[in-house]
């Protein structure tokens, strides 16, 4: 574990490319559930007026899923026994615990192909999101201006899923 926390500091840039693929294969993991409730269930569905075509959603998450990589690595430099290593401690378990709710609302809505149980963790994620932002940013200001995309992203999707789950 010692060398686990002086990898940041040691080799930055492997660190920060081991940092976003960590997040970016988590990440990914939810697009088992997607891929599964895509067809036929998915298309069967009336689509909000501003969903965006299918292909749009790989490319921006693989976007997020980066900066979200990023951030973790600016939290994960801040773990070296000082003050700030309670923080950062807090933040990324912070992070690890919204991970789950992301991954959540891609089994619950795409997985169970449940609208509305997908509405309400998305409502949750959101939340975590917020307490993510903030926990980053007593570590370290530029991860949490890192994850507002992906706030604003998962704002739009929970818009569209409660679209979803009004025509539907």
């Amino acid at each position: 574990m010692t060398t686990l926390r002086r990898l940041p500091d040691r080799r930055p840039r492997l660190s920060l490319v081991l940092a976003v693929i960590a997040v970016e294969l988590v990440g990914a993991s939810g697009a088992v559930f997607t891929a599964r409730g895509l067809t036929p269930w998915y298309g069967t569905l009336q689509r909000p007026a501003l969903a965006p075509p299918n292909w749009v959603f790989g490319p921006v998450w693989t976007v997020l899923f980066a900066l979200m990589g990023i951030a973790v690595w600016l939290v994960w430099r801040r773990l070296h026994g000082s003050a700030a290593d309670r923080r950062a401690r807090v933040a990324l378990a912070v992070f690890a615990i919204h991970f789950v709710a992301n991954l959540a609302w891609s089994a619950a809505f795409f997985g169970l192909q449940s609208v509305d149980l997908g509405l309400a963790v998305i409502l949750v994620l959101l939340a975590l999101i917020l307490l993510t932002i903030r926990a980053f940013a007593w570590v370290d200001r530029r991860a949490a201006l890192l994850l507002v995309p992906y706030l604003l992203w998962v704002c739009f999707a929970a818009y569209l899923n409660y679209r979803f789950w009004v025509l539907n």
